[in-house]
């Protein structure tokens, strides 16, 4: 077994034959003493028929094909599917789909940027460590590095009343076409009101898939009845329709949402989404009932359910109050 260096390479290579296959590639080490660790369990399970090393790694963009096609056909949910293409669609915008597979180190990845939230960074990085894994068990490389992910910082803002009422009021003071102010409220309304994903959900709604009988968008005593305002006497079709979008219905009311967040003094933090997280607080405050809350919101963990939960330090007080003798109140 031979060790060297290459010119333009930092790591250390590796440069040996088991029964007449000749095995070389990088050990991804600097230091000498750690090459040949690493380089000699190499050589061991060459010798043992264990996971022989490819003579040439593919670059990464190569298996993204066998990957998508193996998203394809195996069994996960719908939503992991469509959360690891969203992945791969960040990933392709960076410089890494052209590097090959044992060019790929846990430094490499950690250089990578991605535009966005923590969280939309962790749906790239979550991609890309479950296609090294793939690629490891088809045996494209010897082993996947490790893969660190960033810290997300959870929403704290919830979309409450006040909140609510100020966005209304700075829409009304927008120069907004009549009709484009009252797409803006019901939106906000409803969202408020049903705990729906804004972009999953709430805007391809369609007409025909309400159930008016028994009322299943609705939640009790809210605003909902604007939904049959803006249905009206059609039956079919989008309940928010758009002429601009190829879709054909609504995309997006970022912009809006944004000038009236900014008319109103609100914190940028604040986003649309965050009404979901105003329901699941009510929700779950005047009910008790966290089961109920996870199935109309869709949740299947706990864990995931909790941080739609933002309980005011007032109800905690009002609730220790109660359990408290008089005498020994503060």
């Amino acid at each position: 077994m031979k060790l060297f260096r290459k010119p333009k390479s930092k790591f250390c290579w590796y440069n040996f034959s088991v029964r007449g296959q000749r095995f070389r590639g990088s050990t991804q080490e600097t230091k000498s003493t750690k090459a040949v660790k690493v380089a000699s369990l190499k050589l061991a399970r060459a010798v043992d028929g264990l996971d022989p090393v490819p003579s040439r790694a593919v670059p990464l963009a190569e298996i993204s094909r066998r990957f998508l096609d193996w998203l394809e056909d195996v069994r996960l949910e719908d939503k992991t599917k469509t959360y690891y293409r969203d992945g791969w669609r960040l990933l392709k915008a960076t410089t890494i789909t052209d590097m090959r597979l044992d060019q790929i180190t846990g430094d490499t990845v950690e250089r990578l940027k991605f535009s966005g939230s923590p969280s939309n960074a962790n749906c790239a990085l979550r991609t890309l460590r479950r296609m090294l894994h793939k690629a490891e068990e088809w045996k494209l490389i010897q082993y996947a590095p490790k893969i660190k992910l960033m810290k997300e910082h959870g929403r704290c803002l919830r979309l409450d009343d006040e909140a609510e009422k100020k966005l209304l009021a700075a829409a009304s003071e927008c120069k907004w076409r009549k009709r484009s102010r009252e797409l803006f409220r019901d939106i906000v309304i409803l969202i408020r009101d049903t705990g729906m994903r804004n972009e999953r959900e709430l805007y391809r709604m369609r007409i025909e898939n309400l159930d008016w009988e028994n009322r299943l968008i609705f939640v009790p005593d809210s605003k909902t009845a604007l939904l049959e305002q803006r249905c009206s006497s059609r039956s079919a079709g989008w309940v928010f329709p758009s002429k601009h979008a190829a879709c054909g219905h609504l995309t997006s009311i970022g912009h809006w949402f944004c000038q009236a967040r900014r008319k109103a003094g609100l914190p940028e933090r604040l986003v649309l989404y965050c009404a979901r997280h105003d329901y699941g607080t009510r929700v779950l405050m005047r009910t008790g009932n966290l089961a109920a809350v996870m199935k109309t919101m869709g949740h299947k963990d706990v864990k995931t359910a909790m941080q739609y939960q933002h309980p005011e330090l007032e109800i905690v007080c009002a609730a220790l109050d109660r359990n408290t003798p008089t005498d020994i109140r503060l």
